[in-house]
């Protein structure tokens, strides 16, 4: 699936992605994924569905579903380049993965964020009910507290 509006290319076709731009993304710039190996995000990728945003045959914007594609999906590594913020491409590129037709009829679509509420928001995302129903393990600063590979 692609589409292509005011020079910009939103695609889930893997073949485009650059996984080192999104490698140096991840972890130089982001929050969540400071100092994650390649060999991570190169496995991060392969086993989910990846959307790329691109300018001129440059990748910049990514975005993944880690996915059955039958009852979850959980967004993460959402991001675009900062030079192209305030376009409205973070909207767009939720928009294009939303209806994607592998995720749709899904039970649960989850995310988290520190930050991008407003724009989550829009597209019927909402705080959690009932959190203290879920649970999970989590291994803060995992890629800091080792030495990347």
């Amino acid at each position: 699936m692609e589409i292509s509006e005011n020079g910009f290319v939103f695609s889930d076709k893997k073949a485009l992605l650059n996984r080192d731009a999104i490698h140096r993304y991840l972890s130089e710039e982001s929050y969540w994924a400071k100092n994650i190996p390649l060999e991570t995000v190169n496995r991060a990728i392969d086993n989910s569905l990846c959307f790329g945003v691109y300018k001129d045959l440059q990748q910049i914007g990514f975005a993944r579903w880690v996915t059955d594609a039958a009852t979850f999906a959980w967004l993460c590594d959402v991001y675009i380049e900062e030079e192209f913020r305030g376009l409205g491409l973070s909207k767009k590129l939720m928009s294009f993965m939303i209806f994607h037709p592998n995720l749709q009829g899904l039970r649960r679509y989850q995310l988290a964020t520190l930050d991008a509420h407003s724009l989550y928001e829009q597209f019927g995302f909402t705080v959690i009910q009932n959190p203290e129903r879920q649970m999970g393990i989590v291994i803060p600063n995992i890629y800091t507290d080792q030495p990347n590979q």
